[in-house]
Formats: C-alpha cells, structure tokens, sequence
C-alpha cells in the first residue's frame, strides 16, 4: 500500500490565476468590499499543473463527502482534478494498475488526478466520513467534469 506524502505550494494561487484566465478578466490588485470567503481546506502539492491548453475551458470546484463504507464508482474526468483531504483519508484504486494496488491519501494532503481518461475509483475504507475539496480543469465548457466508467476488472472488491 502507498501512502499519499506530496504537499506543495501555490494551489490556491494557481487556481485562482487559472479562472482568472479561464474567464477572460482581468485580475485587481485592491482590496474586496462587501465580499467574503473562507478557506475550507489546504494542501500543499509539489506537483506542477499544466492543462493541454485548450480555450475556453470551465474550472469547476466541488465539495466530496464520501461515507465510511463508501466509494465514488468508477470513473475518469476530460482533464486534470485538484484533490485536497480535509478531513478522513480516502484510498485510491487506479483501473490500470494490474495488481490494484491502494494508495491512501491522508487528510491535508493533496492527489493531482491527471484525468484525461485516466480510469479510478476512490474508497473510504476508514471509520469517518471523509470531506474532498476538488478543482477540476480543462473541462468542456458547460460539459461534464466527471465520466462514468465501467469497472476494468483489476479489483475486486
């Protein structure tokens, strides 16, 4: 079993740079009024993000909660996914790995999903609710960030 050890700099930065791009704006550097936000999570990555480069693309975050016992299905996604572990760990099963092999990612952590095509399933295997924050690049504009997948047979669960 692998466990997920990679934290790196910058993800916030480098995501919000990328929708400022993705949107065609232009980036202000004054402070906000009658704004605000929370960070709900923070990983660090050390891991470089480059998209195929393809404009206009959506950027497309979402929150996870998988349950104890729970799992994501089988899928893959058209472009990279930014995963941070709030809280609970979660195990991933890559579908091209023959000997389905786990990798558990620990909370404050960060897994890069390189995406394009790339076929998983993630897993609670733990005895907590687990709580993803996920940024996904390079989708189709209006298209979907996730694509269902059919089991490739290397696990059996």
């Amino acid at each position: 079993m692998k466990m997920r050890t990679t934290r790196g700099a910058g993800i916030v930065a480098a995501v919000a740079a990328l929708v400022t791009v993705a949107a065609g704006g232009v980036a202000f550097g004054t402070s906000g009024s009658g704004a605000s936000g929370a960070v709900t999570s923070r990983g660090t990555a050390d891991e470089k993000i480059k998209t195929r480069g393809n404009q206009p693309f959506d950027v497309v975050n979402q929150t996870v909660t998988i349950q104890p016992g729970g799992h994501t299905g089988w899928h893959s996604h058209p472009g990279l996914a930014i995963v941070v572990v709030k809280s609970g760990n979660f195990t991933l099963y890559d579908g091209a790995d023959t000997t389905c092999s786990p990798e558990v990612v620990l909370p404050g952590h960060v897994f890069v999903d390189r995406g394009y095509g790339d076929v998983h399933i993630a897993r609670n295997e733990g005895s907590v609710p687990t709580e993803l924050h996920v940024t996904y690049l390079d989708v189709p504009v209006g298209g979907a960030f996730r694509l269902d997948a059919a089991s490739p047979g290397n696990c059996h669960f």
